[in-house]
């Protein structure tokens, strides 16, 4: 009986230094998809100019099974970087979703 409140402050412990040691988490800057059908044509979006805002414009995801419409949205402007929209690219049989990003204009 004595034994587990000893097991118990072990294990908090154990977990304690497993997160003080953990590596630092990297987020991926894009995430690359290959599917075997192609996407729909795009939809058309009615856009107005909104002062210190770029668009990034709708397009179709895959979820697995089928392709799946993502609305555009306004996001607010990056100075010296230049938005990419995302897209599929045909890349043999199968096609290639790269999605949207920021780049740095040089």
């Amino acid at each position: 009986m004595a034994m587990r409140p000893l097991m118990a402050a072990a294990a908090m412990g154990l977990a304690a230094m497993m997160g003080a040691h953990a590596p630092q988490a990297q987020a991926r800057a894009y995430v690359d998809v290959d599917v075997r059908v192609a996407p729909p044509p795009p939809r058309y979006e009615r856009v107005r100019v909104r002062p210190g805002y770029v668009w990034t414009p709708g397009y179709w995801s895959w979820n697995g099974r089928r392709h799946v419409w993502i609305g555009g949205s306004y996001v607010v402007a990056r100075p010296g970087y230049v938005y990419t929209a995302p897209r599929w690219v045909a890349s043999g049989p199968a096609w290639r979703f790269h999605a949207g990003r920021w780049v740095r204009r040089y």
